[in-house]
């Protein structure tokens, strides 16, 4: 027997469905635990103190940890994947104006959202678009903890494999 419902697959934008008028809410949030912090910092072979020694960290201006900074950038780039680009990117093109004005702290939820700044059609690549994102992370109190520019090669939708 066949099923004869359509079916659906979860997938990011094409080149036509970025609007730059739409402010992009990726949820759920993520709450982000000291395990989160302690096992991207040791991955990644980051020894800073700020991120492993608690009674070192205690002595410092924050009073405490601060999440690792490569691990905030990367948790609001990925929470953005599903909605904006899953399946429909070809290739990241590059960062610019990163930023982290407010530290991330254990238990610290990271809201994450995006604007499209800018789109043209490749020169070079008939068929994929360059599509320039702002993302902007917020903590569960609405402070500002990191901001990244993202532009992207995408498929346009007719060629899209």
């Amino acid at each position: 027997m066949t099923d004869e419902r359509r079916s659906i697959e979860q997938r990011g934008l094409y080149y036509e469905e970025f609007d730059p008028s739409v402010r992009y809410l990726h949820r759920p949030g993520r709450t982000v635990t000291e395990a989160d912090n302690v096992l991207f910092t040791t991955l990644t072979m980051n020894t800073q103190a700020l991120h492993l020694d608690a009674a070192w960290s205690a002595t410092q201006p924050f009073g405490q940890r601060l999440v690792n900074s490569l691990f905030t950038l990367s948790t609001l780039v990925g929470s953005s994947v599903a909605q904006l680009t899953q399946g429909t990117i070809v290739a990241n093109l590059g960062f610019a104006e990163v930023t982290f004005p407010h530290p991330l702290f254990h238990g610290d939820t990271l809201y994450s959202e995006t604007v499209v700044t800018g789109k043209r059609l490749s020169a070079s690549r008939p068929g994929q678009g360059v599509v320039t994102l702002s993302h902007t992370g917020r903590n569960q109190s609405g402070d500002v903890v990191v901001t990244a520019v993202r532009t992207v090669l995408v498929w346009c939708e007719e060629v899209a494999p």
